[in-house]
């Protein structure tokens, strides 16, 4: 089942929790990739350090931010890797959810390809494990950037979906890479599937 904009308008703690699970899909060239989500990063709006949008300040990049939930706020840091993140709440709340790690479930060889140029069964141990399992790592392996900011969940070319999958323990724990948010770089605002590979940091 496709999630629907009621799921989105949610707050981005609950949101992300509930992310955990779900599958993403990636469609290119009529070939669905498809991924489950195993690690998000909730970030909770104006009032969180760590949040492009603290303070309410509106700039073109992240006035997305500040729209209709359900769309995919895409980023570029370090010059390298572009970062995607789903937009929630009501308008005018600022919220998004980071993706940060996901398990590839289908179409490994277009995934692997696109991630290490090969195909799945000719990576390494350790290619498979970096595969998707880190936010610049499984938009490069899916093929999101930029070009696809501000797209919408609800179309046909990404979305995500609930399978009924529930079966395992959400960890809770500090995000990653924000000492710059001061008091909220504490926040146990990530939250991720307990040992499953796909996983950044456990």
């Amino acid at each position: 089942m496709k999630l629907n904009l009621e799921f989105y308008k949610r707050d981005s703690l609950t949101v992300a929790k509930d992310l955990l699970g779900k599958i993403l899909v990636r469609k290119i060239d009529g070939v669905e990739l498809k991924a489950r989500i195993v690690e998000v990063e909730a970030y909770t709006g104006i009032h969180d350090k760590a949040c492009h949008t603290y303070g309410g300040k509106i700039t073109p990049r992240t006035e997305i931010m500040f729209g209709q939930a359900g769309k995919l706020y895409i980023y570029l840091i370090y010059g390298m890797y572009d970062l995607v993140n789903i937009v929630t709440g009501e308008e005018g709340d600022g919220e998004a959810v980071l993706i940060r790690g996901v398990e590839p479930i289908e179409n490994l060889n277009i995934i692997s390809q696109n991630r290490f140029s090969k195909n799945y069964d000719e990576l390494t141990s350790y290619q498979r494990k970096n595969l998707t399992n880190g936010p610049g790592k499984l938009t490069k392996a899916l093929k999101l950037n930029r070009n696809d900011n501000r797209k919408s969940l609800f179309e046909e070319e990404i979305y995500l979906i609930d399978d009924g999958y529930k079966d395992f323990e959400i960890i809770s724990a500090p995000r990653i890479g924000v000492d710059y948010a001061e008091e909220d770089a504490n926040l146990p605002y990530r939250f991720y599937i307990k040992g499953n590979d796909y996983v950044s940091v456990q």
